[in-house]
């Protein structure tokens, strides 16, 4: 695999960072993980859009301009003939004094590398799904962005693996459901679609937005709302949204079965078709 590498292609086994980067000392850093379906990048200007504004935010300076970032996305897929993948670009603030404080580190590192992605199957993934201890805080500035500092999520997802579940739910400083450790939460009510506001402390994801775009579509009504987590098995389904498989359908909740929503498998079906047409592939 080639990786891009600060303005290098470079074999993967290359692609070394300093051990005093900031990123893997603290986790100073960004990072968008964007679908790559029949060669090309699925909503690439609102992966990074995001990016920017958590660059602006954490006052850390892109070193390649947009245009640059999409002409080394593209020759990065030529490098490494990919056709269904996942790119990730990862941003660090770079090499600075050490400790804490931000000083010094000038030179930011800016990576992009591409990863297999699983082919779209004939129905939604079925997620088992637990309720992790972990909390994330409500009203969290930082929940805006893709930060490289995700320990809540990586301890929940933990948990999740010990059970042999396919996602865990985090729940928030309030005691509401809002999202999964790599995917934002829906559910069905009364044949309309809910989500968590991002002050529940969400990231607003990409995905999380194509889902509303498509309600607005299928004129399924969509809005946002706050839900405790014993509530969810009286929902009509419940649902994840996420890059890499766009949708997926909870069937249980810490083994507590879950309805199943035709609802979901529309909007699932409605997603992939967008992402076929939006490719240049025909359903």
């Amino acid at each position: 695999m080639i990786v891009f590498l600060n303005g290098r292609f470079v074999p993967e086994e290359q692609a070394l960072v300093s051990v005093f980067d900031r990123c893997f000392l603290y986790g100073d850093g960004l990072f968008e993980t964007i679908l790559i379906f029949n060669g090309k990048s699925f909503r690439w200007p609102a992966h990074l859009e995001r990016l920017q504004r958590g660059a602006d935010f954490l006052k850390i300076q892109l070193p390649f301009s947009p245009d640059e970032l999409l002409s080394v996305a593209n020759q990065l897929l030529r490098e490494n003939q990919a056709t269904h993948s996942l790119l990730r670009i990862t941003l660090s603030r770079g090499i600075g004094i050490r400790g804490y404080s931000p000083k010094g580190a000038q030179k930011p590192s800016l990576i992009m590398s591409l990863h297999p992605a699983q082919a779209p199957a004939e129905k939604p993934p079925q997620w088992k799904v637990l309720i992790s201890s972990f909390r994330l805080p409500a009203n969290e500035p930082l929940a805006q962005f893709k930060t490289c500092n995700k320990l809540p999520q990586i301890m929940a997802r933990a948990q999740a693996d010990a059970t042999e579940a396919n996602e865990a739910l985090l729940l928030n400083t309030d005691g509401f459901a809002v999202e999964g450790s790599s995917s934002n939460l829906f559910w069905i009510k009364e044949n309309s679609v809910r989500t968590p506001p991002l002050a529940a402390g969400i990231l607003p994801g990409v995905t999380r937005f194509v889902i509303s775009e498509l309600c607005k579509t299928l004129q399924v009504p969509l809005r946002e709302a706050t839900i405790d987590p014993q509530e969810l098995p009286s929902t009509e389904g419940v649902f994840f949204s996420l890059t890499s498989q766009g949708i997926a359908e909870a069937v249980s909740v810490d083994g507590v079965k879950l309805s199943q929503s035709d609802l979901t498998k529309k909007l699932w079906a409605a997603y992939w078709d967008l992402v076929r047409h939006e490719c240049g592939e025909q359903p």
